[in-house]
């Protein structure tokens, strides 16, 4: 059993979350990707984020019905800084023996992962698929890499290696670490938080049933 952890603090949750969590599950061969919202995210201003209890609500109506999707609310019910490496310990106590873990981030995040509670203890318990979208960011492939190899051999291990299509990085003290492009939606959760704000429709960025929800809750008013 191969299981996916992605959090975030999706908020809300939208196609472009969704599009590269079933890419990610069927491009590396995982059973299960879970979608974790952070109960207080520290790296995150709060002052926009909807009650978790909300996104987590968010989050079980975009995967329903989706084969290898699930919302996990362990970081609610945990409470407090939602600290991944916590989480991660979480799974490995808890999932039956066998079960592969890995951890789901995007670019932007893993380029500032050393920031991140326990950082190092985190990269040898959990191999990292880091999610790349090269046409959303102007970016190319080839420059991603590097900037993914330059960051680990900077930052984390001198002894980086590139090698395979999708691009595997390996170092002294870590995992592993994969580069996996995603398809490139032009959707952000601060995009909808603003057009939501202004009273305009977010229809075809979020899930109906999402958008019901906010709609009823009346969040990002």
């Amino acid at each position: 059993m191969k299981i996916g952890l992605f959090g975030g603090t999706f908020n809300p949750i939208h196609f472009g979350h969704l599009r590269a969590a079933l890419e990610v599950k069927e491009g590396c061969g995982l059973d299960q990707v879970l979608l974790i919202p952070a109960a207080v995210p520290p790296h995150k201003d709060s002052g926009a984020l909807a009650a978790a209890v909300d996104r987590l609500r968010m989050i079980e109506l975009a995967a329903e019905g989706e084969p290898g999707l699930a919302a996990s609310d362990i970081e609610i019910r945990r409470g407090g800084p939602s600290y991944t490496v916590d989480t991660v310990r979480h799974f490995r106590r808890e999932l039956p023996a066998g079960t592969d873990i890995f951890l789901i981030v995007g670019l932007d995040a893993f380029l500032e992962i050393d920031t991140w509670k326990s950082f190092r203890e985190l990269l040898t318990l959990v191999p990292v698929i880091v999610i790349s979208r090269p046409d959303a960011s102007h970016r190319s492939a080839g420059s991603e890499r590097d900037a993914v190899a330059d960051f680990i051999r900077s930052r984390i291990s001198p002894s980086c290696t590139l090698s395979g299509d999708p691009a595997g990085f390996s170092a002294e003290g870590v995992r592993s670490v994969t580069l996996f492009s995603v398809t490139a939606l032009d959707v952000s959760s601060r995009r909808i938080r603003d057009l939501a704000a202004a009273g305009r429709s977010i229809r075809f960025l979020v899930p109906e049933p999402v958008r019901n929800h906010i709609k009823a809750k009346g969040l990002y008013l």
